[in-house]
């Protein structure tokens, strides 16, 4: 017997989650979690302070008829003289959820008990769950997409009272905190991204892309982009095509995974962890364990990129659509799951970015 899950071959066999994690994931589910129906009580192995709370608030009348948002709420429980609090939402992507940001809160609200005293930045962190994950409420209309999760984070924000705030994403929290740059830069103090997306293509990047190779400087890449993204169509093309599968199967036919993955949690968490695996570092593949589009971006915008990360995308690409980059950090590793994999590398390059822009 394969010890591949899913795929029978030996070549396939290096492309999905392999079966101990999954025979680990169901032994969890069985002795540690207490499943009743729908309902999971799970105690948390590092809880946050006392002063996180778990909230639910109607953010009613918005476009989409109204949807409860949940979201956590962390405040720093002493702020040294002299130094600021500043509000910082957190939006987590796919497939993932609030809890990815469990570790780095701490370090965000707490920066002098763990180490990272260096600066004068202590944050006020809001990590609210998208519409249809974790607990927050799911759309009830078709067509809801980051522009229409824009708005409803920007009312939350306003709800807990700020006017000016920090934003920070990856993934899909990437797209969202960018539409709200882009929608109320007034609102917007800075957006501090560890993943962007800049999908114009067209004659004059084919070209950069082709001249990258041999002579970057001439299309402005450095050589850590140089060495992140060439061979070109092995690490842009082939890759992408590779981890994208379950990309076609949920935008074309949802309901037929959607059927059995809620059937199955253990099902579920196979096809989660696969991600959790090929997004971070590539070598886990191997371990057991393992509307707004042509609208730039004016805020002052920091960017992390992570050396693991699906795509890179080098600064002179990027500051097509952002135009106000204030850093673009070169990360020594990490990949996808930044905020969950490397937090502390996350935190320094937030507190970095932001006390550049308090200084502006």
């Amino acid at each position: 017997m394969k010890e591949n899950v899913f795929l029978q071959s030996d070549e396939t066999q290096k492309l999905d989650i392999k079966s101990g994690v999954v025979r680990r994931s169901k032994a969890l589910q069985h002795d540690e979690y207490d499943v009743v129906g729908s309902r999971i009580t799970l105690e948390l192995e590092s809880p946050l302070p006392s002063l996180c709370t778990y909230c639910y608030t109607a953010v009613k009348r918005n476009y989409f008829l109204g949807i409860d948002i949940h979201f956590i709420h962390v405040k720093p429980s002493y702020v040294p003289h002299g130094r600021a609090v500043q509000p910082l939402l957190m939006v987590h992507g796919w497939p993932g959820s609030f809890y990815e940001f469990y570790k780095i809160i701490p370090l965000l609200t707490e920066p002098a008990a763990h180490g990272l005293n260096e600066g004068d930045v202590v944050f006020e962190v809001i990590c609210p769950s998208i519409p249809g994950y974790g607990f927050s409420e799911a759309p009830h209309q078709k067509g809801f997409d980051t522009v229409a999760t824009a708005r409803i984070f920007h009312k939350l924000m306003n709800r807990l009272g700020f006017k000016e705030y920090y934003l920070q994403g990856g993934d899909w929290g990437s797209r969202i905190t960018t539409n709200m740059a882009q929608m109320l830069p007034q609102s917007v103090k800075g957006l501090h991204l560890n993943l962007i997306f800049v999908n114009k293509q067209g004659l004059r990047r084919m070209i950069s892309v082709m001249l990258g190779a041999y002579v970057p400087w001439l299309v402005g890449l450095s050589r850590e982009d140089v060495r992140r993204m060439y061979p070109f169509i092995q690490k842009n093309i082939y890759e992408l095509l590779r981890e994208s599968g379950y990309l076609h199967i949920q935008a074309t036919k949802p309901d037929t995974a959607g059927c059995g993955l809620n059937d199955s949690p253990v099902g579920l968490a196979a096809y989660i962890l696969e991600k959790f695996s090929t997004w971070t570092d590539k070598s886990f593949l191997h371990q057991d364990d393992g509307g707004l589009e042509r609208v730039g971006v004016y805020v002052p915008t920091g960017i992390a990129a992570f050396p693991q990360e699906i795509v890179h995308t080098p600064h002179v690409w990027a500051k097509k659509i952002f135009k106000n980059i204030i850093t673009y950090s070169y990360m020594p590793r990490g990949g996808h799951f930044a905020a969950f994999e490397e937090p502390k590398l996350l935190a320094q390059d937030i507190m970095h970015f932001v006390r550049k822009v308090e200084q502006l």
